[in-house]
């Protein structure tokens, strides 16, 4: 067992960024699809469309996610900016768990 140990830093944060910016493209290319082409399942079903559902309402909610998906974008953007600042890796000293299972 060494007396040091070796942290990854800047990958935590670009592993964030990652997930954010995959979850938040998602996001946004659904928004833009149920803003534009898209239409609530109700519709589907109803005898006339937007009886269950007005346009209004599936606007407001096609916005609420477009600014969903926009902010976790943003996030991914800003993790990747705060990670340059952040060095590859740092060592410390290694420390013993307080506790130990099985023992």
């Amino acid at each position: 067992m060494s007396p040091k140990e070796r942290i990854k830093i800047r990958g935590l944060a670009r592993l964030a960024a990652w997930i954010f910016g995959a979850w938040g493209a998602v996001v946004t290319a659904k928004a833009l699809y149920d803003l534009f082409l898209g239409e609530p399942e109700s519709n589907l079903f109803s005898p006339r469309k937007w009886e269950f559902v007005t346009q209004a309402q599936w606007l407001r909610y096609g916005g609420f996610e477009l600014a969903y998906g926009l902010a976790l974008l943003g996030l991914a953007w800003y993790c990747l900016a705060f990670s340059r600042l952040l060095p590859e890796t740092i060592e410390r000293p290694r420390q013993e768990p307080e506790f130990r299972l099985f023992d």
